[in-house]
């Protein structure tokens, strides 16, 4: 059986094995597994980054919480609907990514890392700075009434299952293509030797402000999708934390893998939600399986996959 079918076979049973579960699932976990799609699409963001380009980001907070204030601004302040909402969050988080692009990308390596940072940082602040618009910690509840699409109601689990779906499903294809096109693998080899792709005459920045873009609008529709769904915008969201979480979901399912971002996600939230009922020190208990992966699957859970047993995993 050739790399190709392989990949057809597993990339397309997977979907199918998402679609199926909408039906099979108890509600608790439905609505969960509709929370681990939106926030697999975060890391899948994230990881056109770093796992294919190789550019270590500490500010993707700062994408996320542009399409979910994007989103969820329009929607509080001037009444837009779904669609209008979710545009804005789109432009919203393209811009800020371009931005974030043409500055950050001046620098490499430790001084990308804290210039990322830092914009999420600013980013965080601001949100904070403009309470009376962003009500700060407090935060935005999208009224229930302009989460509507005509007659599909996203609040409700069926409709907010499928639009989790259908943006996963986006980025798991867009993802898939992208990185078996000759445009993924010119950030690939960006990501394994810089000077020699400049040498063979590739614009390393232009390519690299790309995958920023690519990542930072990825990420901003799952934010906007997340305020949408599940009728929340807060600064949380916005915070240091939800710019380790993608880097720590990446590593755990596979930096550089199309389903590693998936796996990560899915691990990392019932991971964090079985030991919690078990115990109130659960981060002690995440901390501790997370060491003993990076020890005995440094390459990741997926990674370790294409190590061990299929090289030719996309």
């Amino acid at each position: 059986m050739s790399d190709s079918t392989k990949t057809v076979i597993l990339h397309g049973g997977l979907l199918a094995l998402l679609f199926l579960l909408q039906f099979l699932l108890p509600a608790y976990h439905h609505g969960n597994l509709a929370r681990i799609m939106v926030l697999a699409t975060f890391a899948m963001g994230y990881n056109v980054m770093f796992g294919y380009t190789g550019l270590l980001s500490l500010g993707h907070a700062l994408f996320f919480a542009a399409g979910m204030y994007g989103m969820g601004l329009a929607m509080q302040y001037a009444g837009a609907g779904p669609v209008l909402a979710m545009s804005a969050g789109l432009v919203a988080s393209i811009v800020v990514a371009l931005v974030v692009g043409l500055l950050a990308l001046r620098t490499a390596g430790v001084g990308f890392m804290i210039v990322t940072l830092m914009f999420a940082q600013a980013g965080y602040l601001i949100i904070l700075y403009y309470g009376a618009w962003t009500r700060g910690d407090e935060g935005l509840v999208m009224p229930q009434a302009l989460r509507m699409l005509g007659a599909i109601d996203f609040s409700q689990p069926g409709p907010r299952y499928f639009a989790a779906l259908g943006l996963f499903a986006t980025g798991f294809l867009l993802t898939l293509w992208m990185m078996r096109s000759p445009f993924g693998k010119v950030l690939i080899a960006i990501r394994e030797n810089e000077e020699r792709a400049r040498m063979l005459g590739y614009d390393v920045f232009r390519y690299k402000l790309a995958a920023v873009v690519i990542s930072g609008t990825l990420c901003g529709l799952a934010g906007a999708a997340y305020g949408l769904l599940f009728g929340y915008v807060g600064a949380t969201f916005a915070s240091v934390q939800y710019s380790i979480f993608p880097l720590l979901w990446v590593l755990l399912g596979g930096a550089g893998t199309v389903i590693g971002p998936l796996i990560g996600t899915l691990f990392m939230f019932y991971l964090i939600d079985l030991s919690s009922a078990v115990t109130s020190a659960y981060m002690l208990v995440a901390g501790v399986v997370l060491v003993l992966l990076t020890l005995f699957a440094p390459q990741g859970l997926a990674g370790e996959l294409r190590a061990r047993v299929w090289r030719g995993l996309p």
